[in-house]
């Protein structure tokens, strides 16, 4: 495939990289991490200014109605900047319920979630295994509905977003037979939920804990029990999410090493013109663009998946071009981040200086939606699935 941005692509991107660059400085993403929550004024001036929260939301239901490379595009430029915001979390919601919700699910959340008034995540809660299996929470029918039983965590803004997407087991069920998923509002009876520490403070996860919760029918997502074929999708497309996510914080990374071993001088000579050095950050260069190749084709096979339509035989594509996408972002953002500590000498790992902050995002997120591991096991499974 041969891949370029379209002209309106290369605008989004600019615009997102040079809006980002003033609104979301290392000093905001501080000043957000000490407050423990999101960039709250800058959520604001995304939902009033940009309108980034509807890219994914159809026209139907007011939304732009883009597609995933821009989406990518956009995530490719909130990673750079470390950015703590609900936008990840509701991205999926809005995967979510394209894919599992019917007409009548989508025209009653859709619409907020594309307004920025309603916030959402997909309480999976699961790190490093997005498998069936790591369904746990228990679904029993109970009259007209269904009451709900279990602990989920971490869950990605859990405690602060407005709606959940929550995957649950009927009783009896193993493996991929009997998964269901609910929407389920934030302020439901038998709720409870609780922020948790994290290493990664530029990111809120939570603990959700449901005491028979009672949901009725229309809360149920798809059909009771075959839910998950489409729940793997939607974690597919997470991966996809996740990995333009990295990339953006394996550039950065390597962008602030450049910066600093061109101001630092040692022996009369900034001490990145040593070539030693170079290498290094060549060998950094070279991991992000790998990386970078590997997303921006995931993303326009996540389009085909999502929509549904169009060319089959690419959105097949899904569950590789997801796993190699987030494999090589994973694995290239935690090697950046790890070097640019290193080649930030004495300073690299101090709080005053910013590589920690990537490190810490670049170790969290390598095990969020499949470790890179796991990711390259799925391949393989697939390849010799594929052998005569």
């Amino acid at each position: 495939m041969e891949f370029a941005f379209t002209d309106e692509q290369e605008m989004i991107r600019d615009s997102a990289e040079s809006f980002l660059a003033d609104a979301s400085p290392s000093s905001a993403v501080r000043a957000a991490m000490a407050a423990g929550g999101h960039d709250l004024a800058l959520w604001q001036r995304i939902r009033d200014e940009l309108g980034w929260q509807a890219l994914l939301v159809p026209e139907a239901h007011g939304g732009l109605g883009l597609g995933f490379v821009e989406l990518a595009i956009v995530q490719e430029q909130l990673g750079r900047r470390l950015a703590s915001l609900p936008f990840f979390a509701s991205t999926l919601a809005v995967c979510a319920l394209r894919v599992l919700g019917n007409e009548e699910q989508q025209a009653r959340w859709l619409p907020g979630l594309a307004e920025g008034s309603l916030t959402a995540t997909l309480a999976l809660g699961a790190q490093g295994v997005p498998e069936a299996n790591a369904v746990q929470v228990q679904v029993r029918p109970e009259g007209d509905g269904f009451v709900l039983d279990g602990r989920l965590r971490p869950v990605l803004d859990g405690h602060s977003a407005d709606l959940l997407l929550i995957p649950a087991r009927l009783a009896g069920s193993q493996g991929e037979e009997g998964v269901c998923l609910f929407a389920v509002p934030a302020d439901s009876e038998g709720l409870q939920r609780r922020a948790l520490p994290t290493l990664d403070q530029t990111r809120q996860l939570a603990e959700v804990e449901l005491n028979g919760l009672y949901l009725p029918a229309e809360a149920l997502l798809g059909a009771a029990g075959r839910a998950w074929p489409a729940l793997d999708k939607v974690l597919q497309l997470a991966a996809v999410t996740l990995a333009a996510e990295q990339v953006g914080g394996a550039q950065q990374a390597l962008d602030l090493t450049v910066a600093y071993t061109q101001e630092r001088r040692q022996f009369g000579r900034p001490v990145g013109s040593f070539q030693a050095l170079k290498h290094r950050m060549a060998d950094m260069m070279l991991q992000v663009e790998c990386a970078r190749s590997a997303l921006y084709y995931a993303a326009c096979v996540a389009q085909e998946a999502l929509d549904g339509q169009g060319d089959t035989t690419l959105a097949a594509e899904l569950p590789l071009a997801a796993a190699l996408a987030k494999s090589q972002a994973s694995e290239a953002f935690f090697h950046g981040a790890a070097e640019s500590i290193q080649l930030h000498g004495g300073v690299g790992f101090t709080w005053e200086y910013d590589p920690h902050l990537y490190f810490k995002r670049a170790r969290a997120s390598e095990s969020l939606f499949g470790t890179p591991a796991w990711h390259r096991e799925r391949i393989a499974a697939a390849i010799l699935e594929e052998r005569p």
